[in-house]
């Protein structure tokens, strides 16, 4: 079987651990510097009473502000340079913010503060493109999902722990001294951690760099257009954050309005919200087997969605009380489906992105993958500022309960969803091919490093059961087309997966024609774009669970386009609902579920080794490999 290994050993490795420690300081930095500020603004004398919300908003800006103005840049430099250097450069930044922030705070300048946020926000701007630019240069691909689901937990834990500390430091009577340090070590351990980043060589050293900030803003945008699936990943992304930012930022006003009113509440919903979001990523290595799998991607908004409505419902029957601790909340059953409901809604959360952002580093282009997560950066602030915007209109100009509010989130994310899979079907068809592969089978496979990552090939393996090409279109990150037989393909139920997959329809010559010669034309066409395209050369369904004769269709396609043949092997699937044995498939109630598939490749052979007899040995040879 191919090696899985948990994610949490790549904690253990220098590829990954320091770049992770140096991320997740970061992250606790950033939110104890800026509640630490949002507290002494609010409670600390640091400006007037009148004017405490004026400086609320203006340090919530300040620190989004950079986003907007340098990731396009922030993504030039990441492309362009080294990036471990960029990376301890960027952090010895955060040292000097910091030391200066430390002073700051003991002289009581509230204006110096301000624009030390603001420098702050730059420093993340411009560590956001080449922190996940990184990843694909470090990780390898059965690596990535579980690179990030560890990238993300530690962001939300750092999140939560930075908000929670600055609120007990600031409760401290030696509030001042307490930050400051934290503030300063935090800081020089993440520049201490950087320095153990492994060398990454620059993406393109020869990129010249517009400082431009606004014709950048849409050449950015426009390299993350050239990828449409990257693009709409982007977009769906930033949706997620629409979505957080308007459940987070409403904590305090619903504890105050609906849970009794007591600060520690927005703590423990704080607290559920980034625990959710942390298992969920997590989650995502096991949902998805090690690799890239976007047929998870639907059931996190699924699951965002099915909460978030009932979040609304949950809140009709609390039971609660003036001033109330977080520990009387908790003990009051009545309000465990209105915890449950948050913890869920983020933990979704955490399996809908995950996947997402590992296709964005994965299927952008080389040269300007930093380019585009600042991109992805950008957009994310965007939606977050929209998120403020909406909730404003709604909650204030329009008076909707906070309840209600949660409930149009949950049914909007309904309709941007459906939106995102209709315009990339990719995503419907490996969310089908996750659900067949959880359900009725359980498939393991072996050797499929051995299909190529890039270049066209062909495949071939001998046909079970109608759902062949869903087993093993599952079981390999790349898109694979499939040639099958024109009656299979156009069957109800699995037509619509079928043409969601580019499968090509083929029937004998005396049949039609046409369509025959049709499919050898596209078979050429796929495979000369360097896709990869697999057959089944017996024709057609086995009757008797034996491989039968391969037809010569296969010489043909070696021969007008001269590729590498990977063959490839299904065992399990004879005697499954989908299968002819026990009479013609589809007219019989299944029996079995669960059952074990496997699937096996074997080395690949050159375009003049290419016989049908000599394929079919060979994958009858990996069949009885498998049966053994």
């Amino acid at each position: 079987m191919s090696e899985q290994r948990s994610q949490f050993q790549l904690l253990r490795s220098r590829r990954f651990l320091p770049f992770f420690a140096t991320q997740a300081l970061g992250a606790f930095n950033d939110n104890l510097f800026k509640n630490a500020l949002l507290l002494f603004i609010a409670f600390g004398g640091l400006a007037a009473a009148d004017q405490t919300a004026l400086y609320t908003n203006l340090a919530a800006g300040l620190f989004i502000l950079p986003f907007f103005l340098f990731s396009p840049l922030a993504g030039q430099i990441a492309d362009r340079q080294e990036k471990s250097r960029l990376i301890r450069q960027i952090k010895a930044l955060e040292v000097v913010i910091m030391v200066l922030a430390a002073s700051a705070l003991f002289w009581g300048s509230s204006m110096l503060l301000m624009g030390l946020l603001f420098l702050m926000g730059l420093q993340s701007a411009l560590f956001g493109p080449v922190k996940f630019a990184l990843l694909p240069q470090h990780l390898k691909d059965e690596e990535l999902v579980g690179g990030n689901a560890l990238v993300e937990m530690g962001t939300f834990l750092a999140i939560l722990g930075g908000t929670i500390l600055a609120g007990v430091l600031f409760g401290l009577e030696q509030a001042k001294p307490w930050i400051a340090s934290g503030l300063v070590v935090l800081a020089v351990g993440g520049y201490l951690a950087s320095r153990f980043i492994p060398e990454a060589r620059p993406n393109d050293a020869g990129l010249v760099i517009n400082w431009n900030p606004v014709s950048e803003i849409r050449n950015t945008l426009r390299k993350a257009r050239q990828s449409r699936s990257v693009y709409l990943s982007i977009l769906a992304i930033s949706w997620f954050w629409f979505l957080g930012a308007s459940y987070l930022t409403q904590f305090p006003n619903f504890a105050r309005d609906y849970l009794g009113g007591n600060t520690q509440i927005v703590t423990l919903l704080l607290t559920l919200f980034s625990l959710g979001v942390a298992l969920g990523s997590l989650l995502c290595e096991r949902l998805s087997g090690h690799k890239i799998e976007l047929g998870i991607v639907p059931i996190g908004s699924i699951g965002m969605s099915v909460f978030g409505i009932d979040l609304f419902f949950a809140c009709q029957q609390l039971s609660v009380s003036p001033n109330m601790s977080a520990m009387e909340f908790l003990s009051a059953s009545d309000n465990w489906r209105l915890m449950f409901d948050i913890a869920m809604i983020s933990a979704f959360g955490g399996i809908y992105v995950v996947p997402l952002q590992a296709l964005i580093q994965h299927r952008s282009d080389d040269k300007s993958r930093a380019q585009i997560i600042a991109a992805n950066n950008l957009l994310n602030a965007f939606l977050m500022v929209a998120s403020a915007a909406v909730s404003i209109l709604l909650l204030s100009v329009l008076d909707m309960t906070l309840p209600q509010y949660f409930l149009l989130l949950a049914s909007v994310n309904v309709v941007v969803a459906a939106f995102v899979y209709q315009q990339v079907p990719e995503f419907v068809l490996r969310f089908c091919i996750w659900m067949l592969s959880h359900t009725l089978y359980r498939v393991t496979h072996k050797d499929l490093e051995k299909i190529p990552d890039e270049g066209a090939a062909v495949l071939v393996c001998n046909h079970v059961s109608y759902v062949d090409a869903l087993i093993l279109a599952g079981c390999h990150h790349r898109p694979i087309r499939f040639v099958m037989d024109k009656s299979i393909s156009e069957m109800k139920g699995l037509k619509t997966f079928f043409r969601m997959a580019k499968t090509i329809p083929i029937c004998s010559p005396k049949q039609d024609a046409e369509t025959y010669e049709m499919a050898f034309k596209r078979i050429k066409m796929e495979l000369d774009e360097g896709h990869l395209v697999c057959i089944f050369p017996e024709g057609k369904l086995t009757k008797s669970g034996e491989i039968e004769e391969f037809k010569a269709g296969i010489e043909r396609i070696i021969k007008e386009t001269p590729v590498p043949v990977i063959p490839m092997a299904l065992e399990g699937l004879w005697g499954s609902f989908f299968s002819h044995k026990g009479g013609h498939a589809l007219t019989k109630r299944p029996k079995r579920f669960w059952s074990k598939v496997q699937v096996i490749a074997g080395d690949a052979l050159q375009p003049e080794h290419v016989t049908a007899p000599g394929l079919q040995s060979r994958v009858e040879s990996l069949h009885q490999q498998l049966a053994s």
